[in-house]
């Protein structure tokens, strides 16, 4: 059997050799590599895949969440509510401009932010929401952007794990996860579902101004060569990336299609196990699986770890520490959060491998492992 990777990126690439070297070829040949004519083709590539007016790409996904918030032009003390289950870029660039996090609760069923929670959380100081589509699957927006809607906020979708997935609307109106916000955010880490072969992220949006604002900010401020008139910052995504995505675009929805086969099978093998609770799909969210995170009632998360590590199977357990209990946001009250899901979740999650390239016999062993563990 193939030793078992979380992601599998060096078959993943195998596959695509051929195309992505002869692409990466092309960029070295033009020695154009920043803004080249890759960078140009991807981002209106991506505009047609998500259906949105604007794709501007950066360097990664975390410039992605701060760019997103200078272009909007908040303010020192402003409150920006996320839910604290999350990795820590999410809350990281909101005290980095000098805005205060404020930390909601997620669903428990979703792990995406609790949209009555965000409501009771909303003072006169919030300017801002931003949603995590946590593992691949989809916030509920339509009540989301409605509530922003009624309070006059901005809604900053962090897409960075649930790329490819679409939100369904009440009316049966679909639309893709990231264009739905006033903003959106991704990140392509090489092991996203979307991924380069280095950093890399992109924001989009639906607004001409906003737009204009972004691009601004992510090439330092710059209206015109030389003439700069916001305060900025220098974040691109490279011509080499960007040639590395070009191929992997057209792929996605059979990236997608393959993680949630896998997805299928584990549902099917743990669903007559009491201590297992697998991972919800709400009607109105496609859910891509990013990651497979399973809840364990009755059972330590950590000795399941260990015990699938000596059967030569890797898993994650992401984020144990939620963002509200990291020191870095001790001083913005962060322990005193009452956040009961959170706290559980942190405590109880842990991710299996899922990826594109998983070989049914690499899929029984783990399955296997898990049941031998637990009975």
């Amino acid at each position: 059997m193939v030793p078992i990777q979380m992601v599998d990126l060096k078959r993943q690439y195998t596959k695509i050799k051929s195309q992505v070297d002869a692409a990466i070829g092309e960029v070295l040949d033009s020695s154009a590599f920043i803004n080249g004519d890759a960078v140009q083709k991807f981002s209106s590539e991506l505009q047609s895949y998500l259906n949105v007016k604007h794709v501007i790409p950066c360097a990664n996904g975390t410039d992605a969440l701060q760019i997103a918030m200078m272009a909007l032009g908040l303010e020192p003390g402003d409150e920006v509510i996320t839910p604290s289950f999350t990795f820590i870029a999410t809350a990281e660039v909101i005290a980095l401009l000098q805005l205060k996090p404020v930390f909601v609760d997620v669903d428990p069923q979703t792990y995406c932010v609790d949209v009555a929670a965000i409501e009771k959380a909303i003072t006169p100081k919030t300017k801002a929401i931003v949603p995590v589509h946590l593992y691949g699957h989809v916030t509920d927006m339509e009540p989301l952007m409605a509530l922003a809607a009624k309070h006059k906020l901005y809604v900053i979708e962090d897409n960075a794990q649930a790329i490819g997935a679409d939100y369904t609307f009440s009316d049966g109106t679909k639309k893709k996860a990231g264009a739905i916000g006033h903003i959106g955010c991704t990140s392509f880490f090489p092991s996203k579902n979307l991924g380069c072969y280095g950093d890399g992220g992109a924001i989009f949006t639906n607004d001409d101004e906003l737009a204009a604002k972004i691009r601004m900010v992510a090439n330092h401020g710059q209206s015109a060569r030389y003439y700069h008139d916001v305060v900025g910052c220098n974040s691109r995504l490279d011509s080499v990336q960007a040639a590395v995505l070009r191929i992997k675009l057209p792929l996605l929805d059979e990236y997608i299609t393959a993680r949630r086969a896998v997805a299928d099978a584990y549902d099917a093998a743990f669903a007559d196990m009491p201590q297992i609770t697998t991972p919800y799909r709400a009607p109105y969210s496609y859910h891509v699986f990013h990651q497979y995170t399973l809840q364990l009632d009755g059972a330590d998360r950590n000795e399941l770890q260990k015990y699938l590590a000596e059967k030569e199977v890797p898993a994650m357990i992401y984020y144990p520490v939620p963002a509200h209990r990291q020191k870095m946001f001790e001083h913005f009250g962060g322990a005193a959060f009452n956040l009961p899901v959170t706290d559980s979740l942190t405590t109880k999650v842990i991710s299996l491998p899922i990826h594109t390239e998983m070989d049914p016999d690499q899929l029984e062993h783990i399955i296997q492992s898990v049941k031998s563990f637990l009975k």
